[in-house]
C-alpha cells in the first residue's frame, strides 16, 4: 500500500527549519497570487508548459504535484513565487523551502521525461511593480534524486506510522457500534440519511427538532462510512463555543468504543489565534517571542506527542505545546494534515482565506463536512464576504502614520472624498467601486506592506487596522458582482463631513459554491432549517441535495401553542400593545406559575413592556437581559431559571438567550414571543430587498419573512428540550395567524 503526500506537504515536513517568522505576511491575495502567476505564464514563449502535473515514487510513498512551468526550450523548471515589497526581506526559511520545492520538480520532471540535467528557477514576482526577479540553479538529475530522496527519507518513517494508523483506524471504525444501547425517536432516521448521503456523494439537509441527539447521529455515520468511502477527514464546523463542546463530547462517547476500548482516532479542536496566543504582546516571529524561536525544529517532537493523543481539544492541545515550547496556535495547524476529525468554527472552511479548504485542495483530501446550527450560516457567510471602511477610522490611522505614508494616503482620502461628493441621500447604493479608488488603496496596502516588513515598530494599532481592513476591502472589490452591494453612509453631523464604505454581501452562495462541491459530502442541520430552498439558494448548495424533515420525539400534548390575535407589535401599534402583552403575560404566569421567557425585537420594545409590567405586577420577580452583557452576566441571567422557580426573563429575539440555551424540565416552562422577527424596514433592508426579488423572484420572504421567523422558532424551541417537558407558548401578533407564516411553524405544534 502506498502513501500518497504532496509535494509541499513533504517539503514543509522534511525541510522546514528554523524559527517561525511572519514578518512577510500577510501574503498576496489568492486572487492576486492567481493573476500574477497568470502574467508570468504570459510572457512566456508558445511551447511552454505551465501547471505540468507530476508524481514518483520512493519505497513506498507516492509524491506528487503540480509544477508550475517548465519552458523546454530552455530545459527550465520553474516555481512561482508571488510577493509585494522587499524580496531580500523574505526569511532565509521560507526561501530554502521554496528551493526545496522546485527542486522535487525538477526531479519529477528529469524522472519523467529522462532528463540528465536541469535548470531549476525560483521566479518571484512582486505583484506592485509587476517585475520578476529569476534564480537559476543547473543540477544534474542524479544529484536531484539525491535530495529528493533525502527528503522522502525523512518523511518515510512518518508515512509509514500514518499508514499504520490509517488501517487501524479504518478497522475500527468498521466495526464501531453506536455508543448508546439505542437510538431516539428520530436520531436513526438522520444517522441513516447522513450515512446514505456520503455513500452516494452527495450533501444532506436535516431539519431535526432538539432533543433527539443531532450531533452524535451526524458524527457516528460519517465515522461508519469513512473506510469505505476513504474519507481523510471529517471536519465539524459550529456558529459557537457551545457547538465545538458538543462535538468534542460526542467523540469522546464515541471514541471510548466497545468494553471501554480507546478507538484509534485523532480528534483536533481549532480555536482562534487570539484565544490560543500565550503572549499577546509579542511579535510572531523569533526575535519577539520565545514559542516561534526555532519553532520548526521543536515542532518535530511536539507533533510526534500529539499524534499520540487521542482528543486534542484547547487545554491537551496547550499541553503538548508548552512542554515543547511551541506556540499552540500552529501547533494546531502544523495537526489538522495529521488529524482525523477537526472540530473548528465555520470559517476555518468557508471564509475567504480558509484554512481547511485550502488544504483540501492542496492535498486532494477527501473531506466530509458538518455543519451544526446551520440556520445561521447565511448570516455569518455575508459577514465573511463583507468588508467596511470607517473615514473617522482612517483618518486616526492617518493621523498616527509616519511621514513616509502622508502622500499615499492623502490620495486615499482625496479619493474617498471624491466617492461621495455629489451624494445628496445619508445612504446610497451604487453599481460599482470606483477604479481610482481602489488604485489608491491597494497603493496604500503596499505601501504600508513594506512599512510592517522594514519598520514594524513604526505601524500603530490605528494604522494596521485599517490596514487589515483595506485589505478585505480590496480582496472583495476583485470578486464584486451582483452577489453583494456597495453602499456609502454619509454623517454630515461633525466638524469634517465623512463615509462609511461597504461592500455588503447578500448571496454568499457564489463564494460558498466551491467548497461545498470539494467536499465528498456535507450535512447541514438545524432545528430551523425551512424552507430548505431558502437555504439552498443562499448557500449555494449542488441541485442534488436531499433533504429531510425528521420527525419529532415530542407530542402536542406536551406543549400549548396559542396566538395573541387581537394585538398587533408593528412600530406603528407599539405603544397600544404595551399593556395587552403585560396583561397576557401576567394572566399565563397567574394561571401557571413557573419560569417563563419573554422575547421582544428590541432592547427599547422590551423595556418599555418591562416597566409597564413591573408597574402594574409588581409581586412577580423578573430580570432582564441588557445591552452588552458579560459571560459572568449572561451565566448570572440563566442561573436565576432554577428548578421550582418562579420568574420571567425579559430577552432580545435573536440574541444571547434566544437559541442554544438548554433550560429542561421546571427551568423553563413557557416562553412569549411578542415580534415575528422580522428585521427592521430600513434602507440597506430594502435594497436587499430589491435584490432578493430580482435574483430569487421572492424578495420580501428571502429578505423579511423566512429570518424573522427562524428567529422565532429558535425561541420558542427553548421550552420543550426533552420528552418529559411540558410548556405553553404565545405568539404575540395577529400575523402569526396568517397562513404564509403558520406554515413556517413546527410541524408538531397544534396552533390555538
Amino acid at each position: 500500500m502506498s502513501y500518497v503526500v504532496a509535494v509541499r506537504t513533504l517539503c514543509e515536513f522534511a525541510a522546514k527549519v528554523g524559527d517561525l517568522d511572519l514578518r512577510f505576511t500577510p501574503a498576496p491575495t489568492a486572487q492576486q497570487g492567481i493573476a500574477g502567476h497568470g502574467t508570468v505564464v504570459s510572457r512566456r514563449g508558445k511551447h511552454y508548459e505551465a501547471e505540468v502535473s507530476l508524481s514518483g515514487l520512493y519505497k513506498q510513498l507516492r509524491v506528487r504535484g503540480r509544477a508550475d512551468g517548465y519552458d523546454p526550450g530552455y530545459n527550465r523548471v520553474e516555481e512561482f513565487k508571488t510577493f509585494r515589497g522587499d524580496l531580500h526581506a523574505i526569511p532565509d526559511n521560507h526561501r530554502q523551502l521554496h528551493w526545496a520545492q522546485v527542486k522535487v520538480y525538477a526531479w519529477l520532471l528529469c524522472q519523467t521525461r529522462g532528463l540528465k540535467e536541469i535548470n531549476v528557477a525560483l521566479v518571484y514576482f512582486d505583484i506592485g511593480t509587476q517585475k520578476e526577479t529569476m534564480l537559476v540553479e543547473k543540477h544534474s538529475a542524479d544529484a536531484l534524486e539525491l535530495h529528493f530522496d533525502h527528503l522522502c527519507e525523512r518523511f518515510v518513517a512518518w508515512a509509514e506510522q500514518e499508514t499504520q494508523h490509517r488501517l487501524a483506524r479504518d478497522t475500527a471504525l468498521t466495526g464501531l457500534a453506536f455508543p448508546h444501547a439505542e437510538f431516539r425517536p428520530g436520531q436513526r432516521h438522520l444517522a441513516e440519511s447522513v450515512y446514505k448521503a456520503a455513500l452516494s456523494g452527495r450533501h444532506l439537509m436535516a431539519q431535526a427538532p432538539t432533543g433527539i441527539g443531532k450531533t452524535v447521529a451526524t458524527i457516528f455515520p460519517l465515522l461508519k462510512a469513512s473506510p469505505g468511502q476513504k474519507l481523510d477527514k471529517i471536519f465539524f464546523l459550529a456558529a459557537k463555543t457551545p457547538g465545538r463542546a458538543l462535538a468534542l463530547d460526542a467523540m469522546e462517547l464515541i471514541g471510548k468504543g466497545k468494553d471501554s476500548a480507546v478507538l484509534p482516532l485523532r480528534v483536533l479542536e481549532l480555536v482562534a489565534r487570539d484565544k490560543a496566543c500565550e503572549h499577546p504582546d509579542k511579535a510572531c516571529h523569533g526575535e519577539s517571542c520565545p514559542l516561534a524561536q526555532g519553532f520548526y525544529d521543536r515542532v518535530v517532537a511536539a507533533r510526534q506527542a500529539a499524534v499520540r493523543a487521542a482528543v486534542l481539544d484547547q487545554q491537551a492541545l496547550r499541553a503538548i505545546a508548552l512542554a515543547h515550547q511551541v506556540c499552540p496556535y500552529y501547533l494546531s495547524q502544523e495537526l489538522v494534515r495529521w488529524s482525523d476529525v477537526v472540530v473548528g468554527d465555520y470559517n476555518y472552511y468557508f471564509d475567504i482565506s480558509a484554512m481547511l479548504y485550502g488544504l483540501t485542495v492542496e492535498n486532494d483530501w477527501r473531506v466530509a463536512v458538518l455543519v451544526d446550527e446551520a440556520h445561521n450560516m447565511v448570516g455569518r457567510a455575508r459577514k465573511m464576504y463583507s468588508a467596511e471602511l470607517t473615514q473617522s477610522s482612517f483618518r486616526y490611522a492617518r493621523k498616527s502614520a509616519p511621514k513616509s505614508l502622508k502622500t499615499v494616503l492623502d490620495r486615499v482620502n482625496r479619493q474617498w472624498n471624491d466617492l461621495y461628493r455629489n451624494q445628496e441621500a445619508e445612504y446610497a447604493v451604487y453599481h460599482a467601486i470606483a477604479e481610482k479608488f481602489l488604485f489608491a488603496l491597494q497603493q496604500a496596502g503596499t505601501d504600508i506592506t513594506d512599512l510592517m516588513t522594514d519598520e514594524p515598530d513604526s505601524v500603530s494599532p490605528e494604522l494596521q487596522r485599517f490596514y487589515f481592513d483595506a485589505m478585505q476591502f480590496s480582496k472583495l472589490a476583485e470578486v464584486f458582482g451582483e452577489h453583494s452591494m456597495f453602499d456609502i453612509t454619509t454623517d454630515m453631523s461633525g466638524p469634517k463631513p465623512q463615509a462609511t464604505l461597504c461592500i455588503r454581501n447578500i448571496v454568499p452562495a457564489p463564494f460558498l459554491k466551491q467548497r461545498f462541491a470539494t467536499a465528498h459530502t456535507a450535512t447541514l442541520f438545524s432545528a430551523t432549517l425551512g424552507p430548505h430552498h431558502f437555504y439552498s439558494d443562499m448557500l449555494g448548495l449542488p441541485d442534488d441535495t436531499a433533504w429531510i424533515d425528521v420527525e419529532s420525539p415530542f407530542m402536542a400534548q406536551q406543549l400549548s401553542v396559542r396566538i395573541a390575535r387581537t394585538i398587533s407589535t408593528r412600530y406603528q401599534h407599539r405603544s397600544h400593545s404595551l399593556a395587552p402583552i403585560a396583561k397576557l403575560i401576567a394572566a399565563q404566569y397567574s394561571h401557571t406559575p413557573g419560569n417563563y421567557m419573554a422575547f421582544f425585537s428590541s432592547f427599547d420594545y422590551l423595556q418599555q413592556v418591562l416597566d409597564l409590567f413591573a408597574e402594574l405586577y409588581p409581586d412577580v420577580t423578573i430580570w432582564q437581559q441588557s445591552r452588552g452583557m458579560g459571560e459572568g452576566e449572561k451565566q448570572d441571567f440563566l442561573a436565576r431559571f432554577t428548578d421550582g422557580g418562579q420568574g420571567i426573563g425579559f430577552a432580545v429575539l435573536g440574541g444571547a438567550f434566544a437559541e442554544g440555551v438548554d433550560l429542561p424540565g421546571e427551568r423553563l416552562i413557557g416562553a412569549f414571543v411578542a415580534t415575528l422577527g422580522l428585521p427592521q424596514m430600513n434602507p440597506i433592508n430594502e435594497e436587499m430587498r430589491v435584490r432578493m426579488d430580482q435574483i430569487f423572484g421572492k424578495g420580501y420572504d428571502y429578505t423579511y419573512l423566512y429570518p424573522g421567523m427562524q428567529k422565532v422558532v429558535q425561541a420558542a424551541g427553548r421550552v420543550i428540550r426533552t420528552q418529559d417537558d411540558r410548556g405553553y407558548i404565545h405568539l404575540i401578533d395577529d400575523r402569526f395567524a396568517r397562513p404564509d407564516v403558520m406554515d413556517l411553524l413546527p410541524a408538531w405544534w397544534q396552533v390555538q
